[in-house]
């Protein structure tokens, strides 16, 4: 039985769809209080988004699908098999307020709020400016409203919130999406079955 890692949220809509598209499943996984759902020979676990990559690389799955951006943040000992370009599509941005954009020309320091840390300082770094960064798990839009920060690092799909916010795209780092990912010894191990389910997307 092959064990795929999927990550709860907007991501497990969007990939129940495309694996009952593909016939990989007979009926589309739903989110809820069961976090081990067997189906057609495929025990899915569903997970955290930023779990899901840490449970390949250990075992626990087999496969997943998982965003670029969890990737680029905490890289993984793991084959990426497949990009899934049409799944989970958004893009990594800095953003801050409108005011602030001259000044975004020309930074040489400057104060980030993100949860996308090592993005952020890999991303600067390549800017040669200089960052303090301030951490943080939710709500980011509110650090440059109250002054805590100058700009934020975040992941947008549609721009609406940063818009409510007040808030303006300053620069966009890298468009992210969703990719199938492997755990290196099941690859050896259950290659046949890994490739059955690759082979169901070859018209992407």
């Amino acid at each position: 039985m092959v064990r795929i890692a999927i990550p709860k949220g907007r991501l497990l809509e969007e990939v129940s769809e495309l694996f009952l598209k593909k016939n990989i499943i007979p009926s589309k996984l739903e989110e809820s209080r069961k976090l081990i759902v067997e189906k057609d020979g495929f025990k899915f676990l569903i997970v955290k988004p930023s779990d899901v990559a840490t449970y390949v690389e250990q075992g626990g799955a087999d496969l997943g699908v998982v965003g670029l951006d969890v990737l680029k943040e905490d890289p993984k000992d793991v084959y990426e098999l497949l990009d899934l370009k049409n799944i989970g599509k958004c893009k990594m941005v800095v953003a801050g307020k409108p005011e602030k954009l001259e000044d975004y020309k020309i930074l040489h320091f400057t104060k980030v709020a993100t949860k996308y840390v090592n993005i952020a300082k890999r991303f600067f770094e390549e800017k040669d400016v200089s960052i303090n960064i301030i951490k943080l798990n939710g709500s980011v839009e509110i650090a440059p409203i109250i002054g805590l920060s100058d700009y934020i690092v975040d992941i947008t799909q549609t721009g609406n919130t940063l818009k409510e916010n007040g808030l303006i795209v300053m620069e966009e780092i890298f468009e992210s999406y969703a990719k199938i990912i492997c755990n290196k010894a099941s690859f050896k191990i259950k290659k046949r079955d890994i490739f059955k389910i690759l082979a169901k997307f070859t018209d992407m």
